[in-house]
């Protein structure tokens, strides 16, 4: 007998179980196995199986169950053993598919996606929706699933139809994504939540609400000793003159209304003899053909079309609501903001969204107090109560899925334009008539990122627009959801925080940091505050209530 051609029990044994072990521990693969006969007979079978195109640099386990209609696998990416690969499936680079992971659907993965045992990622769906026909009669819907680059999928995930998930996110064992998830994010949950994002350390176990409460509790009590000096400071015997957004002092009917304002949220508005001098006052502003409210101080540019005055829409706001608190109303209905479908849909189609997306928020802001004013005090007319609908209508339909925002980003500004214009625009239209808006999670991701990337506002840029602008929206959308929670309290707290420090004796709070205080930004960072306060649950501590252009109760659609 040749002994040199009978087998080596020990040779074969080690073998055999090399393999078994490569099955279920496949990082383990060295290049001569990933090349070598039995990897290049699988692939060359599951080209022509499942319409395979399998790098060479790839390993495919031979138990893996692969049942694709079309399938690709990049450069050192690699399928363990048992999982269930199935339908339109898409591999970057350096993936791995773990044991008894279930691939289904259309799916793509970008490059470096790690996906553990027992995932289940199901790009597909069935219909269900009739109730008469039995479920596995009715058709199926495939949106698909994306995986970006550098994502982490724990073990017993589930990822459903129609999610994307950016790049460098992880997704926790157990967890159910059933909407996207940003880039960065670390998701636990069901359904899966963010709990903060890679990069970022931990929320702090011990918080510091006790810090928080202590300036609460000074800069309520200031601000309420001293509110009456603060409106006496700016007071003259025609008006109010007081330093406006850029700092320089003028006199704005403005003025008035934010005195208004400051005095009924500590709960002393104006009454008497003194009320109705005022409202006499505020309601000669109104001009009876268009219903909006010129300023007296500031003419209007007769060459522009009424909606294009500033002021005279904005004065709908401040005008408007400081005759509320005054017991009173608008004395004319606002008619400018009467249009049918076709024109209110032109007219928000030509605003510009692209470079300007606040003073798009800000006209949609006064067009929907205006549909306010005029449905709560005046009679509704054929085709008038359509206004809101056709107003919802398109603001559900052009609300950006991806940011939750409306309008585009600019290279000057980041996130700047659209994140003050959604302020602005949700103020007057979903906070207003207290309706959801279209996509909170989404919106709170987009201002918690813009408030990094200006690092939380500093100097010029700490400004009472951009932080209520930043915690109104917050606030709002997370009366729908607990997405971020944690990171917008932080907000919140850092914002109570700072603000002892910015009151100026006697003059209130400067709109930002540099200026001289007056009447515009004290009664912005005192709203401010009280929305900080209500996000943490500590508003009984705050002694001012907004009453006019940023209270907090809705109105509801029937008024």
């Amino acid at each position: 007998m040749n002994h040199a051609m009978q087998a080596d029990p020990d040779t074969d044994e080690a073998v055999l179980e090399r393999k078994a072990r490569l099955e279920f521990m496949t990082w383990e693969r060295k290049p001569a196995e990933t090349d070598g006969a039995d990897q290049r007979a699988l692939k060359q079978k599951l080209a022509r199986s499942a319409n395979a195109r399998i790098a060479d640099t790839a390993y495919i386990a031979e138990d893996a169950r692969i049942f694709t209609t079309s399938l690709i696998v990049g450069h050192r990416s690699w399928i363990a053993a048992h999982a269930l690969v199935r339908g339109d499936i898409e591999l970057g680079s350096n993936c791995s598919v773990n044991a008894y992971a279930c691939l289904s659907g259309k799916v793509r993965f970008g490059d470096g996606v790690r996906i553990a045992s027992l995932v289940s990622i199901v790009g597909f769906n069935h219909g269900f929706d009739d109730p008469d026909t039995p479920i596995n009669d009715q058709p199926h819907e495939i949106k698909g699933i994306v995986i970006g680059d550098d994502v982490w999928i724990g073990a017993n995930a589930v990822v459903l139809d129609g999610v994307t998930i950016g790049n460098g996110a992880v997704i926790a064992a157990g967890a159910v994504v059933n909407k996207d998830v940003p880039p960065l994010a670390i998701m636990a949950g069901v359904p899966a939540k963010l709990i903060r994002r890679r990069g970022e350390k931990p929320v702090a176990a011990k918080s510091r609400r006790g810090e928080v409460e202590k300036a609460l509790r000074s800069i309520s009590g200031m601000a309420e000793s001293q509110w009456r000096d603060v409106l006496n400071h700016y007071r003259r015997p025609e008006g109010y003159v007081s330093p406006d957004a850029s700092g320089v002092a003028s006199e704005s009917s403005r003025h008035q209304c934010d005195a208004i304002e400051i005095a009924a949220g500590f709960g002393a508005p104006p009454s008497g003899d003194e009320a109705k001098a005022i409202i006499d006052r505020l309601q000669s502003m109104q001009d009876s053909q268009t219903g909006l409210f010129p300023d007296p101080y500031t003419p209007a540019d007769p060459s522009l079309p009424v909606l294009e005055d500033n002021l005279s829409l904005y004065n709908v706001l401040a005008v408007g609501y400081a005759l509320e608190i005054l017991g009173s109303r608008p004395k004319y209905r606002v008619a400018s903001a009467e249009m049918d479908a076709v024109a209110l849909c032109d007219w928000l189609d030509a605003l510009p969204w692209k470079k300007r997306a606040w003073r798009c928020g800000d006209r949609i802001d006064g067009i929907a107090t205006a549909l306010y004013f005029n449905a709560r005090y005046f009679e509704s007319g054929e085709g008038r109560d359509r206004g809101r609908e056709v107003l919802f209508g398109w603001l559900a339909t052009h609300a950006d899925r991806a940011t939750g925002l409306w309008g585009h980003p600019t290279a000057e500004q980041g996130l700047l334009q659209p994140i003050n214009g959604f302020y602005r625009l949700t103020r007057g239209s979903y906070a207003q008539f207290g309706l959801p808006v279209p996509h909170p999670d989404a919106a709170i991701n987009s201002v918690l990122t813009h408030y990094r990337n200006y690092e939380g506002f500093s100097g010029e840029n700490y400004t009472a627009c951009n932080l209520l602008d930043t915690i109104h929206p917050l606030r709002l959308c997370l009366k729908q959801t607990d997405f971020m929670r944690a990171q917008a309290e932080l907000v919140a707290e850092a914002i109570i925080l700072r603000a002892p420090e910015r009151w100026q004796a006697g003059t209130g709070f400067a709109f930002a940091d540099g200026q001289q205080a007056g009447l515009q930004g004290t009664e912005m960072w005192l709203s401010t505050l009280h929305l900080a306060a209500d996000l943490l649950g500590l508003k009984d501590q705050f002694a001012f209530v907004p009453q006019g252009v940023h209270r907090t109760r809705a109105a509801g659609l029937g008024i």
